[in-house]
């Protein structure tokens, strides 16, 4: 196995699976139940994930999906429980909304020592019917653990959180991160995004678990954000095509 991944540990049985040698910076996650553990996202594609969750798990894997793009769906391929919300099961299983060209751009645009085995010419976006449709609200029974389903839509139509209630856990994916939070695309809705960030702020919150970058936010970041939308709004700026804003810690793309 090469050493592309980085293993981190939150607690005796949550892991952090991170590709720091890419500019994303992408974070997977891995809860361990008493029945099942789930992997939330699977990251690049670029290496094989499942070995490393192999090495830390020998419970069945369920992958729970943040949101369908590219850099969150690489590995699922490697499983074969899969999990993903309704409003983007035909991304899934139909088509991806991205050019695949488009997708190796983003891939390879900054310099990247990738693992010695992998050939961009070779890759491929991820595609396949989910076996499970998740819905807001739903609940994930790990066995003494359980992961409560929100639907978070603006990044994307069917981004979801996940949020441990014992724990008070927050998998954010990427609707909370320190760096440049992206609502320019086409398949994005700024309005979705900030109605997404507020409807987060109800939950009580000891720790965000992103799916980008620095692994230590403050749960402050949360209402930071929102401010920043919220004046954007008032600004009447809250629309595709104005650019990049920046703020503390963060920036907005729309």
């Amino acid at each position: 196995m090469d050493d592309w991944f980085t293993v981190e540990k939150i607690d005796q049985d949550t892991f952090v699976i991170s590709e720091y040698k890419h500019w994303e910076e992408t974070h997977c996650y891995l809860l361990c139940g008493e029945k099942i553990a789930v992997l939330i996202d699977t990251g690049l594609g670029v290496s094989n994930i499942k070995e490393v969750v192999d090495g830390l798990t020998k419970l069945p894997v369920m992958v729970v999906t943040t949101h369908v793009h590219w850099d969150h769906i690489g590995g699922h391929s490697y499983f074969q429980s899969i999990a993903v919300h309704e409003a983007e099961k035909e991304w899934l299983s139909v088509k991806f909304p991205i050019p695949l060209h488009e997708v190796k751009k983003n891939l390879m645009c900054k310099p990247c020592n990738f693992p010695s085995n992998f050939k961009i010419e070779k890759y491929k976006v991820f595609q396949g019917v989910p076996q499970i449709i998740l819905h807001d609200g739903d609940c994930i029974d790990l066995g003494c653990r359980k992961l409560n389903v929100i639907h978070t839509p603006g990044h994307s139509p069917g981004h979801c959180c996940f949020y441990e209630t014992d724990r008070k856990y927050l998998y954010s994916g990427d609707l909370i991160y320190s760096g440049c939070l992206d609502v320019f695309y086409p398949s994005t809705n700024p309005q979705d995004f900030w109605n997404s960030i507020r409807k987060i702020q109800s939950l009580e919150i000891n720790r965000i678990c992103p799916g980008h970058h620095c692994l230590s936010i403050p749960i402050t970041l949360i209402d930071k954000i929102e401010e920043a939308f919220h004046g954007l709004a008032d600004e009447q700026k809250l629309r595709q095509g104005n650019g990049v804003f920046s703020f503390d810690g963060f920036q907005i793309h729309i």
